[in-house]
């Protein structure tokens, strides 16, 4: 087995946007409302190699521009980098920030399936210094790895509904996790006792997108999804939509609304799936800090 080491570099400079004379092709592609002005433009970029015995290879390079220190800008990403060192180092800023008015109480994300709350769980895991907790996942170790579309065909909804309130019960004593819930944890009235018990906040994201990207992963791990059949996405759309009908009323009940249309509005992003996880971190931490100082 080739072994290999990591090596990241950071690297950040501004540089003026009348004194750019040609553009390579594919490279950076400047805003029309710079080009021919005299605007100073923050260029951040952030690499990663991997270091193998006989030389070094790039393994993801991003690169972020910034005009006027209004963040974040465009993004350009090679592959494996998720976020821009612009992003990271407002994410960093606002952990701080919000630190001693969060006091260690948990946060419980809440939202449908595929709304990314255990992509957004750990990054904001990651900048508070919190451990991380997936609900489904302790429900599964405890069914001795069972998968959690296998626990409803054995067992039923009513079991697993009962597993994650028992599951919520324990994590409530608890402090300093960033728990992910299941998209139905919202229905019992029980379970709100418990989540208020710290921050609830609910990702609310577009049933077109959520159906995108369900049938993009693939749904057979979703157990009110797999069964389905015909055209996946008009099923999967259907299918959310019902779910949302049902649950709505029940997400409201979140101490905090994430909505990925008012992100992507302010960002001028075209489509919510564009939004980076750590840009909904952001978010998520400035509207926890409105929250708590209310």
């Amino acid at each position: 087995m080739e072994a290999t080491a990591g090596l990241r570099s950071h690297l950040s400079l501004w540089i003026d946007c009348e004194k750019i004379t040609r553009r390579p092709r594919n490279l950076l592609q400047l805003p029309q409302r710079c080009r021919g002005e005299k605007t100073r433009i923050l260029v951040s970029g952030h690499m990663q190699l991997k270091r193998r015995p006989d030389n070094h290879r790039l393994e993801g390079l991003k690169v972020s521009c910034s005009f006027q220190n209004q963040v974040p800008g465009s993004v350009l990403d090679s592959k494996s980098l998720p976020t821009s060192l612009d992003e990271a180092t407002i994410l960093k800023s606002k952990s701080e920030e919000i630190e001693q008015v969060l006091d260690g109480q948990c946060v419980y994300l809440v939202g449908m399936m595929g709304s990314g709350k255990t992509t957004v769980g750990k990054v904001l895991a990651d900048a508070l210094g919190y451990s991380f907790i997936d609900s489904d996942k302790l429900i599964e170790d405890a069914a001795e790895g069972t998968p959690v579309a296998e626990i409803f065909k054995r067992y039923g909804e009513s079991f697993f509904r009962d597993s994650e309130t028992d599951v919520l019960r324990k994590l409530c004593t608890m402090q300093r996790n960033i728990i992910s819930t299941g998209g139905g944890i919202v229905t019992r009235p029980i379970n709100w006792k418990y989540m208020h018990k710290g921050i609830s906040l609910w990702l609310d994201v577009p049933l077109e997108a959520l159906a995108r990207r369900i049938v993009a992963a693939g749904t057979k791990t979703r157990p009110l999804l797999h069964q389905e059949s015909g055209d996946i996405y008009l099923k999967t759309l259907t299918r959310l939509t019902n779910l949302m009908t049902e649950r709505s009323e029940s997400y409201e009940n979140a101490d905090v609304r994430i909505s990925f249309e008012n992100i992507a509005a302010k960002l001028g992003c075209d489509d919510v799936c564009n939004l980076t996880p750590t840009v909904i971190a952001i978010e998520a931490l400035v509207q926890i800090d409105n929250f708590l100082r209310k």
